[in-house]
């Protein structure tokens, strides 16, 4: 493994704004259906980690975050041995699989403040902590929520 700090230069060969041809009008097939597609992104089938955008500055900084974290596990794997990365990946884990939290109480695709801790992004403020992209999408009661969840 390297002690790379700047991540690889892979830019894409092409960029587009349209989303992918799941949700695009069979009559004019350049244009978004927003009756198919909905107005915003469902907040249930979402992951996390999936962009909104993919705008190739939006991939540079992923890769950007991702080349950080890789050195620093790097650097914790020479200085204090293997334990450590496993210890605080193994603690990460945890933190993002263990609660659960209704999305009308701040949770689904928002980074709770265990992991935020973790990761060291406890005192920064980004604009996807103000602006979570829930607004546009549906409006789901805790019930409704609940009955999802196990299913009912």
């Amino acid at each position: 493994m390297s002690l790379r700090i700047v991540p690889e230069a892979n830019p894409s060969s092409s960029f587009t704004h349209q989303p992918s041809r799941a949700h695009v009008a069979p009559s004019a097939p350049g244009l978004h259906d927003t009756l198919r597609a909905g107005v915003g992104a469902n907040p249930l089938t979402t992951p996390a980690t999936q962009a909104i955008s993919a705008h190739p500055l939006e991939a540079r900084l992923k890769q950007w975050e991702a080349t950080r974290e890789q050195l620093k596990m790097e650097t914790l794997r020479r200085t204090y041995g293997i334990a450590e990365p496993v210890r605080r990946g193994m603690e990460l884990k945890i933190t993002r699989e263990g609660t659960w939290k209704p999305l009308c109480l701040g949770g689904g695709s928002t980074p709770s403040i265990h992991e935020e801790i973790l990761t060291g992004r406890d005192g920064i403020i980004e604009w996807e902590d103000v602006f979570t992209g829930e607004e546009n999408g549906a409006n789901i009661s805790v019930h409704e929520e609940i009955e999802r969840k196990v299913k009912m």
